[in-house]
């Protein structure tokens, strides 16, 4: 299949709306940096995604999913094949009895979290303010103020190789995620993440909202959320706080082109209004450095560095 081929049949699965030629991944990525996909293909139910998945392989083109962007640095020369993007096309949330809340992999962190509020079912408030998808969140296994994915997860259903070249659609229970510290199963068998179903339990919603409030306000106050960002830029070290060491060794404020290290919160690196992903991989490199000389601690990137 060549790109003729596989151009045709992209619109065919999903529709010709849903197939952007040449889409500028700044448009997609709450850092608002990045070059063109090819291809950025907005699929709308879990037959579409697997469609264009084996249309992708049987085409030998290269693709990876996108959510909201929000924790992606995208290169400036852009991405070849496609990007499947699972956000608002592919946002499903639904309340089941038992405390049960099911959502697509394209659903906010939020809207998660509003819904369970409205059914009076607490668990989810942590997750409230992390500027992601369920997706997102259960690959990484996103966390917040004592409380992570993991915590509420019952089962996360997922596309993965069948074995025979091709992909079904599975159920994976938690017990099976493998879940750590910004990892997962998912991440590192590169299986796509369709949705999840986690378990929350009743409680009161004033009280529920009260807390969701204050989680808000907390990150209001101690985030960069008024620029452009990927959130927090480095893991946080065992024993250690990344944003404390960076400030420690003098980086706050540091900044290459147009990429700063955060002046109000030194864990995040922040675009200030025409970064390109090169500053921020050479900002990221000389705060590694910094804070390797002045503590002997080596950062990692919380932040997944497409290339």
């Amino acid at each position: 299949m060549d790109y003729t081929d596989l151009d045709a049949a992209l619109r065919e699965i999903v529709g010709e709306a849903q197939v952007r030629a040449d889409e500028p991944l700044a448009e997609h990525t709450t850092f608002r940096i990045g070059g063109a996909a090819q291809w950025l293909v907005l699929p709308s139910s879990e037959d579409e995604v697997a469609a264009v998945v084996a249309a992708c392989c049987a085409a030998a083109t290269p693709w990876r999913v996108l959510g909201l962007g929000s924790n992606v640095l995208a290169p400036d020369e852009g991405l070849a094949g496609v990007t499947l993007k699972l956000a608002e096309n592919f946002a499903a949330v639904e309340v089941l009895p038992g405390g049960l809340v099911q959502a697509q992999a394209g659903a906010t962190n939020a809207e998660v979290a509003e819904t369970a509020l409205a059914a009076s079912l607490a668990g989810y408030e942590f997750a409230s303010g992390i500027p992601g998808t369920v997706g997102g969140a259960a690959i990484m296994n996103a966390g917040a103020y004592e409380g992570q994915f993991s915590d509420v997860a019952v089962q996360v259903r997922c596309l993965v190789p069948d074995g025979d070249g091709g992909w079904s659609v599975a159920d994976v229970p938690a017990v099976e995620a493998a879940w750590g510290y910004r990892r997962s199963r998912m991440m590192e068998e590169g299986w796509v993440v369709l949705g999840a179903t986690l378990q929350l339990h009743a409680d009161d919603g004033a009280a529920i909202r009260a807390r969701m409030d204050d989680l808000r306000e907390r990150r209001e106050s101690r985030q960069p959320l008024e620029m452009p960002s990927a959130g927090s830029t480095f893991k946080r070290p065992e024993g250690y706080f990344a944003g404390a060491l960076i400030q420690e060794a003098g980086c706050q404020g540091l900044a290459v082109g147009g990429a700063q290290v955060s002046e109000k919160h030194a864990g995040f690196v922040v675009n200030t209004g025409s970064a390109t992903a090169a500053d921020v991989l050479a900002l990221i490199a000389e705060v590694q450095r910094r804070v390797r000389e002045a503590s002997g601690v080596q950062l990692e990137p919380e932040v997944r560095l497409w290339e």
